[in-house]
């Protein structure tokens, strides 16, 4: 019986771990950060790499500390209703509600519509591009046990390849020095805060805690059986996995600063990449992009309708199965691709950061992201707080009564985060303006959406009494 992967193996999972983690949106997001920081870029970087890559990380190494088999049975830490409830929802929203349809319209808008002529229907090529990708999302998705093959071996070397084309293209040809370039407002005094809450907004770490129910199967399926190998297996791979995505953040972010030597700070980054990739490689960077995003979205979408698949059809095992739910996500994702562009690319936050350049912010779009923010912003706490106390809890016996407490007193500050997220007339309208302006005034850091923070810490110190006055009374 096999107890350790061999370092070939552990470079097979953490590949297939970064394909997934590594979507177009994770080339956009540090671009743009590089053109705000300038000269800053240094601690904007640290603070961008702490919660976009160590978190997401950690997310992973959660499952597998806790010897748990995935999300549902980590979040029953909490409680088995609470399990289920918040399982479902972050599943949904990181998968066939938000992220897999968000795959095909951003990899169709950023790679291939720049290229249609000017005669061509954009719904018709979406339409088309979309049945592709998804054929093929789902081909690959039947197979899970073949995911280490397609995305660790096939797509994600074929996406650093591209990548590494146009980033060395305009590393080693810079426009600019670093020093040189002035940094937005915000950044010259708080770089590192700044940078932080950017890495905050990317969500990954909702998808750590989706896909350590993939990257735990994939071990086992090498031979690794005993529990406390598989979470040495999971932390070394997750460990492996921060390696090129560090290395990609930083180059990238160092070479959307050079980029101001160019041109003037874009929207957001797609305009960035797309500008960067025009002036150093001329027609070929359109190619170069297309292929790039299309192969970053391609195998972030597998994964994600892999661990949606795998996670519904074990919370729920006497309903569908694995290839049902497989089905039913990729269609579902399929129509809600085509049924509005715009509608769908702003359904997320992370959606509306880096995407919003598509489509402007007319009315309608801000009105939709008015009401698609204020679940993300209640669900990313409550994943943070839940990853840190598996990572730790050894060190109070993983108390259920730690974890209720935190996780209550998190819930609780984040429903004012939802509350403020909500359109001004719906907030208006249930009268929480008041308690928003509370929360404003008794909650640190509530104007960047981290007024969890504070409640949190008092939850965990109240869950350790309540623990160690247990631990006393049966001494």
């Amino acid at each position: 019986m096999q107890k350790h992967l061999t370092f070939k193996q552990k470079i097979l999972v953490a590949g297939t771990l970064f394909g997934m983690f590594f979507g177009a949106g994770n080339l956009i997001f540090p671009v743009h950060l590089g053109q705000l920081a300038g000269r800053n870029v240094i601690p904007a970087m640290i603070g961008f790499i702490i919660t976009a890559v160590g978190i997401p990380i950690m997310g992973v190494a959660a499952i597998g500390n806790t010897h748990s088999d995935g999300l549902q049975q980590l979040s029953n830490k909490v409680g088995k209703g609470y399990g289920y409830v918040f399982s479902c929802l972050l599943y949904l929203t990181i998968g066939p509600g938000f992220a897999i349809p968000r795959c095909a319209t951003t990899s169709f808008t950023v790679g291939v519509a720049p290229m249609l002529s000017a005669g061509a229907s954009e719904s018709i090529a979406l339409l088309i591009f979309s049945v592709i990708f998804f054929a093929i999302v789902l081909i690959l998705s039947l197979r899970p046990g073949e995911i280490t093959v397609w995305i660790g071996k096939v797509i994600t070397p074929i996406f650093l390849v591209f990548l590494a084309i146009l980033v060395v293209t305009a590393l080693i040809n810079p426009s600019t020095s670093v020093s040189d370039v002035e940094p937005a407002a915000g950044y010259q005094t708080g770089a590192l805060s700044l940078g932080f809450i950017e890495g905050y907004n990317t969500m990954d770490a909702i998808a750590g805690l989706a896909f350590g129910i993939v990257v735990i199967d994939i071990i086992r399926s090498m031979g690794v059986t005993d529990d406390s190998d598989v979470a040495k297996a999971v932390l070394s791979s997750g460990l492996l996995t921060s390696i090129p995505m560090i290395v990609i953040y930083v180059t990238t972010i160092l070479m959307g600063t050079q980029s101001r030597g160019l041109f003037e700070t874009s929207e957001n980054g797609g305009i960035a990449l797309a500008q960067i990739s025009g002036h150093y490689l001329g027609r070929a960077g359109s190619l170069v992009l297309a292929a790039t995003i299309t192969c970053a979205c391609l195998k972030t979408a597998i994964g994600l309708v892999t661990s949606c698949s795998d996670a519904f059809s074990r919370m729920f095992p006497k309903g569908l199965s694995y290839r049902a739910w497989a089905v039913i996500f990729t269609v579902f994702s399929f129509l809600i691709s085509n049924f509005d562009l715009s509608k769908i690319i702003s359904y997320s936050l992370r959606g509306y950061f880096r995407l919003s350049f598509l489509f402007g912010q007319g009315q309608a779009l801000s009105k939709i992201i008015s009401y698609s923010l204020p679940l993300l912003l209640f669900l990313y706490p409550l994943a943070i707080t839940l990853i840190l106390l598996a990572l730790f809890g050894n060190l109070f016996h993983h108390d259920r009564a730690v974890y209720v407490s935190v996780t209550a007193f998190t819930c609780i500050a984040a429903l004012f985060d939802l509350a403020k997220a909500l359109p001004a007339n719906l907030k208006t309208a249930l009268h929480l303006d008041g308690a928003v302006g509370l929360a404003e005034k008794i909650l640190p850091f509530f104007d960047i959406s981290l007024g969890w923070v504070l409640p949190a810490f008092v939850g965990l110190v109240l869950g350790l009494i309540i623990h160690f006055a247990k631990k006393q009374k049966v001494a």
